[in-house]
């Protein structure tokens, strides 16, 4: 096997356990912070690690208007959008039915890759597809947690026009480092006035230390080191 595509293989399956376990600490956390106010958190940390990386490594604006512009789209989809899609649908339905739902994420992305980027499916891969997409629909549809089923689903198709983004800066030569700490920059910016609005002054001191052990976990490894590694894997 290629040794390139063998080490990205390595490195998805390194961020492929990261988020396998922050589906529970979310629960948890959420628990105890309310979603707005998680996420605002967890992207002001991942703000910090980004603006030290900046410092550290440098970071260079496209100077392209339409990479640009699917640059910052990418920062807003991959960040305020998809995990706010994430934590509100999590908050309103089980990690059991989250795990489900989220096994069609590759293949959502597989699909995308094939009419957006001219990508091979085989036939039997597209019948395969075509029955876990049924299997997910079923699940979603379920009457007593729908409405935190259908913001999950939501949330893997932001993921999957998130993905084709990132695959298509990649190929601009933009850093992937830049292109995850970019993102969080632009998640805690378009957060933070609606949580200052709605939370007052010091109440992140009043949150127990559990619950500030599962926010740094997201926006340390779920955040800046996993998606750092997903788009260094598919460079």
């Amino acid at each position: 096997m290629n040794p390139h595509r063998l080490k990205a293989y390595f490195l998805l399956f390194i961020v492929s356990v990261i988020w396998a376990v922050a589906g529970p600490i979310i629960k948890y956390t959420l628990g105890g912070i309310p979603p707005l106010l998680f996420l605002t958190y967890r992207f002001g940390l991942s703000t910090l690690i980004s603006i030290i990386c900046f410092f550290l490594f440098g970071f260079h604006f496209p100077k392209e208007s339409k990479v640009r512009w699917e640059l910052i789209l990418y920062g807003f989809l991959t960040s305020t959008v998809s995990l706010g899609l994430l934590f509100f649908g999590l908050k309103n339905t089980t990690v059991l039915d989250m795990s489900l739902i989220t096994l069609i994420s590759p293949l959502l992305i597989t699909i995308a890759g094939v009419y957006f980027l001219k990508e091979h499916v085989t036939g039997r891969e597209k019948i395969g597809m075509g029955i876990a997409l049924a299997g997910t629909i079923l699940t979603v549809i379920e009457p007593s947690r729908f409405s935190g089923n259908f913001l999950i689903f939501l949330y893997l198709l932001t993921t999957t026009w998130s993905a084709v983004l990132a695959k298509r800066l990649l190929r601009e030569n933009i850093d992937p480092l830049s292109m995850s700490n970019f993102s969080f920059i632009i998640g805690f910016l378009t957060l933070l006035p609606f949580a200052v609005l709605k939370y007052p002054t010091g109440i992140i001191r009043e949150i127990p230390f559990s619950y500030h052990l599962g926010v740094i976990y997201l926006a340390v490894l779920s955040g800046s080191m996993a998606y750092y590694l997903s788009n260094k894997a598919q460079k």
